[in-house]
């Protein structure tokens, strides 16, 4: 079966190779990113959506997605990547020491027809002390990551999944990484 992960997340590629040995991976280029207004599970729907708009018709299995985190005091704003280390610290110390939530759209094209999952997880955070914030930007973990932490990074060892599926948070919808392993089996 030939794959498309239409992303350039490292951890999706991670966490899909297993799955599908042919898996090839590219992003897509000129997909508009800026989040609508509205929900935060509505922004990254909705970016989710518009990268499958891009996606050529190829007849292979594609999978896009886009993770984002709400913010712990408003939970209609995003937290996407940060653009620096001084936006990703920014983020930092917005999360550390409370819960957010952590959403994520995946979409899964087969046999012409798109399917899309949308889910969220909670993730804690403790109170961190400026030498380990320091340690994790210098570690530049926070880059291209959603929220500015990769749970299976440097910030691993600090979060902790409250609530959902670790693969929501790691970049998959839950029940789109059920579907996706039902899809391998087929091989």
């Amino acid at each position: 079966m030939d794959v498309w992960l239409a992303s350039q997340s490292p951890r999706r590629l991670a966490l899909l190779s297993p799955l599908f040995p042919n898996l090839e991976q590219s992003g897509l280029a000129h997909v508009d990113e800026t989040p609508p207004s509205g929900t935060v599970e509505h922004q990254v729907l909705t970016i989710c959506q518009r990268k499958a708009k891009a996606v050529p018709d190829d007849g292979r299995l594609v999978i896009v997605a886009d993770t984002m985190l709400s913010d712990p005091d408003d939970h209609s704003l995003s937290l996407g990547k940060p653009r620096d280390k001084v936006h990703a610290a920014t983020m930092l110390h917005r999360i550390i020491g409370r819960h957010h939530q952590v959403w994520t759209a995946t979409g899964v094209r087969w046999g012409g027809q798109w399917r899309f999952w949308c889910e969220s997880a909670i993730v804690s955070i403790p109170d961190l002390d400026d030498d380990i914030l320091a340690e994790l930007l210098d570690s530049e973990s926070w880059v291209g990551k959603a929220g500015a932490y990769d749970l299976h990074g440097a910030m691993g060892q600090y979060a902790s999944l409250v609530e959902g599926e670790e693969a929501t948070v790691l970049g998959l919808a839950g029940q789109a990484w059920a579907h996706l392993e039902a899809l391998a089996s087929l091989q």
